[in-house]
C-alpha cells in the first residue's frame, strides 16, 4: 500500500489531509515540525511527503531542501502544501526541490491528481 507523509504542525491541517488520504487508500505518517520528518523520512521511506512551509524549528522550505539533496531521500517526491501563496513562495518552493506547490484549504480532487501524477513520474 502507498504511504504518505505529512509533515504539518497544525494537527487540525494534519487530520484533514489524513481524512482524504485515508479515503482514498493511502496509509498515512505523520511529523510535526521539519526536524521530525526528515527523521521519518529517512527511517521509514514514504512513497511521498506532503511538507507544511510554516512550523517551528527546521521551516518546509528547508527540511524539503534537505530531503531532496541527500541521497537516501531525494527519490521521494515533495509536495508543499500551506496557506504561503504568493509567487515568489511558489518559486522558492519549487526550487528547493518540491514537485507541487498547493495553496491550502487544498481541494481534495486536485491534491489526489497531483499524488497520482507525483507517483507516477
Amino acid at each position: 500500500m502507498t504511504q504518505i507523509m505529512i509533515v504539518d504542525d497544525s494537527p487540525t491541517d494534519s487530520h484533514r489531509l489524513q481524512k482524504i488520504l485515508q479515503k482514498n487508500g493511502y496509509q498515512t505518517l505523520t511529523a510535526a515540525n521539519g526536524d521530525e520528518g526528515i527523521e521519518c523520512a529517512r527511517r521509514e521511506k514514504p512513497d511521498l511527503i506532503l511538507m507544511d512551509v510554516v512550523m517551528p524549528g527546521l521551516n518546509g522550505f528547508q527540511a524539503t531542501r534537505e530531503l531532496t539533496s541527500n541521497p537516501e531521500t531525494a527519490s521521494i517526491p515533495v509536495i508543499i502544501v500551506t496557506r504561503k501563496d504568493q509567487k515568489i513562495d511558489r518559486v522558492w518552493g519549487l526550487r528547493q526541490g518540491a514537485c507541487e506547490y498547493l495553496i491550502k484549504p487544498v481541494n481534495e480532487g486536485v491534491l489526489i491528481d497531483l499524488i497520482s501524477q507525483a507517483l507516477a513520474s
